[in-house]
């Protein structure tokens, strides 16, 4: 089994089609265990963040963010993903102990969960004034037919989104991965047509992930008798962007009287990071002399 989590891109040597792919199991069971998911918060958490962690790869620059934002008016609430250009993303679910009873044997409840009355969200900064922002309405709630909806309408790239979470009986992440499929403009019938039926006849990704070897032999499997390049290879992890200074900083913005009122009510100054449950307790003198730095 692939004992690391990374992502590579390759494209036919006539450039007509691109295929990324990402093996995502360690930083998914990461996002599993700081959050506490049930079963199906699991997957569709550990689906949004691969996903993310895929189309970020195509940002240019170091301060470039991407974040995915879905949210189907389900029980499990808003689920948000972000990452940066070099490989690192974070991710939480509104309702993580959020769960249901699978729809059939081994196929876990995603879309009942995600629901379909709400919108998949892509919010991409690149430094410019303003961050470009394309919405979408939900497909299925399960996230890649959502996914490949989106690049059709905002993007108008056809894609062939896959991504999967295998839980494992302890709850634990057993494998985790992903693969987008796009045509670049022009692109033969003849070719898309092959490399969609090498696809059809894989197992489902969640499983590929879990027996492969590496990625490369994935790849391979897609590809078939046409000859492609591997154009880079990106290693994937589970990081953060929260921080003591960043989140004192954020206090410290607020008046010494709604400071008073808060460690009234709580007795003390604590913030929890919502993408990596990370808890920060502060005192009231810390964030006072935060105030008075200029």
């Amino acid at each position: 089994m692939i004992t690391r989590d990374y992502l590579l891109k390759a494209m036919d040597k006539d450039k007509q089609v691109r295929i990324t792919i990402a093996h995502t199991t360690a930083l998914v069971e990461e996002a599993r265990q700081r959050h506490n998911t049930s079963a199906t918060a699991s997957a569709a958490l550990g689906r949004v963040l691969t996903a993310a962690l895929i189309m970020g790869s195509d940002l240019k620059n170091e301060k470039d963010a991407l974040t995915i934002r879905v949210n189907g008016n389900g029980t499990a609430g808003p689920i948000v993903a972000s990452v940066d250009s070099i490989g690192h993303g974070r991710a939480f679910i509104s309702n993580p102990i959020a769960d249901l009873p699978s729809s059939s044997p081994g196929k876990l409840a995603v879309g009942e969960l995600v629901g379909r009355e709400g919108y998949l969200e892509v919010i991409k900064d690149t430094g410019m004034k303003q961050p470009f922002v394309g919405r979408v309405n939900l497909v299925s709630g399960e996230i890649a037919e959502d996914l490949s909806s989106y690049f059709l309408l905002s993007e108008q790239i056809p894609s062939l989104v896959a991504l999967g979470v295998l839980v494992d009986t302890d709850l634990s992440i057993k494998a985790a991965g992903g693969l987008i499929i796009q045509a670049m403009p022009g692109a033969d019938d003849t070719i898309l047509e092959k490399i969609e039926n090498n696809v059809l006849q894989m197992d489902n990704i969640s499983a590929v992930m879990s027996r492969s070897q590496d990625l490369e032999s994935v790849l391979g499997v897609i590809w078939g008798d046409i000859a492609y390049d591997i154009l880079a290879e990106r290693p994937l992890a589970f990081k953060c962007t929260c921080g003591r200074e960043r989140l004192a900083a954020i206090l410290a913005t607020l008046t010494r009287e709604e400071l008073a009122e808060t460690i009234e009510q709580t007795g003390k100054l604590e913030v929890s990071c919502n993408f990596c449950g990370e808890v920060y307790n502060f005192t009231e003198q810390e964030i006072l002399n935060k105030k008075q730095k200029p």
